[in-house]
């Protein structure tokens, strides 16, 4: 019983590729081969292919499995003109430059690159064959390193974001300095009782598994912190984020202290209600407040500090109680508040526009 391979689409526009490439190399022993694995993913039988291109079946079938289990290995270059087999410093950084642009810029389907991929840019644009697990290390050399990638709106305005940095947050600090204000960034977070999911080391193959209640209520907590100097304000609650509960805890922090203070906060409704923005009048005495670009939740600090909580609090851990995602967090928090230098480190420095703003495209 006969059985054939099919080819993908994007596996043949690869062939086609390197058999451009081939010819421009003068590699006529990889122009045979290529040929006949393109021939054959038109639909053609071996004893044809054989026939048309003088080439026993014997090395066709060799050729196909070669292909299949060592796929881009199996058609390297072997060009005339004696071409090295590393790169040389001038491609590697070109290399780089392809790699940092992504590989949809480099022509292909798919959002993500893989040592695979790169094996494939490598041996398409400068005709030299690295082995897989070099590749990755090529990749670290490069100063590459393997990441997750994060979603960024689509909505971002970047004129903005750049005012800010570059206009707007200087202003601040010029006018904390002035009248002696503390700048507070302000935020709101919730620790779930189901718990939260992260990365963790575990035994290849066996994926860590973490119990959970499956009961749908969350500890909310409003923050407020200084990225000066590390001091921290909080406040837990049990109701739902609205104007009533984030005035209250504004309240609770003008209490606590007597300078005047400067609020930075996103677009939240509850950050710019009408009940909010007569709380800010009624005590414009004492509060400034700023907000900050839309879709920019990477400018507000105090982002540091709740994933350093929920590292320490709700990753990978079961509740069956609520209270006790109450107590941890708590702690945690009360912790923070005593220890303003770590709550300052995990803020980490305010950024300029060239550390922040989008690479131009």
């Amino acid at each position: 019983m006969r059985f054939r391979i099919h080819f993908t689409g994007a596996t043949v526009n690869f062939l086609r590729k390197r058999l451009n490439r081939a010819y421009e190399l003068g590699d006529k022993r990889l122009v045979r081969r290529i040929s006949a694995l393109l021939i054959y993913s038109q639909g053609q039988e071996i004893e044809t292919i054989a026939q048309d291109l003088s080439v026993c079946q014997e090395s066709l079938y060799a050729w196909l499995r070669d292909f299949l289990v060592n796929r881009f290995e199996s058609l390297a270059y072997q060009s005339n003109s004696g071409r090295p087999s590393r790169l040389t410093k001038t491609e590697k950084r070109q290399l780089k430059k392809i790699i940092t642009k992504g590989p949809l810029a480099a022509g292909f389907t798919r959002g993500c690159w893989s040592s695979l991929l790169v094996q494939q840019v490598i041996l398409d644009e400068f005709g030299v064959l690295y082995n897989r697990n070099y590749v990755c290390q090529l990749l670290k050399n490069l100063g590459f390193s393997y990441q997750k990638a994060k979603f960024v709106s689509a909505h971002l305005d970047p004129i903005a974001r750049k005012k800010w940095l570059e206009d707007t947050w200087p202003e601040i600090l010029l006018k904390a300095k002035n009248k002696n204000a503390m700048i507070l960034f302000v935020d709101e977070a919730s620790f779930p009782q189901w718990g939260t999911l992260s990365y963790t080391w575990a035994p290849r193959g066996e994926q860590p598994l973490v119990q959970t209640s499956g009961k749908r209520k969350a500890y909310k907590v409003f923050g407020a912190a200084d990225v000066l100097s590390g001091r921290l304000f909080y406040q837990g609650i049990e109701e739902r984020f609205n104007s009533e509960t984030y005035t209250q805890f504004l309240t609770q922090v003008l209490k606590k202290t007597k300078q005047h203070l400067i609020i930075i906060q996103d677009g939240a409704r509850y950050h710019t209600s009408k009940a909010t923005q007569a709380f800010f009048q009624t005590h414009q005495k004492r509060l400034t407040r700023h907000q900050l670009p839309s879709y920019s939740p990477d400018f507000n600090p105090i982002e540091h500090l709740w994933k350093a909580v929920r590292d320490e609090t709700t990753h990978n851990k079961y509740f069956a109680q609520f209270d006790e995602v109450v107590d941890v967090v708590e702690d945690t928090l009360r912790f923070l508040v005593r220890h303003r230098t770590q709550v300052r480190q995990t803020l980490g420095d305010y950024a300029t526009a060239e550390d922040i703003m989008p690479k131009a495209a």
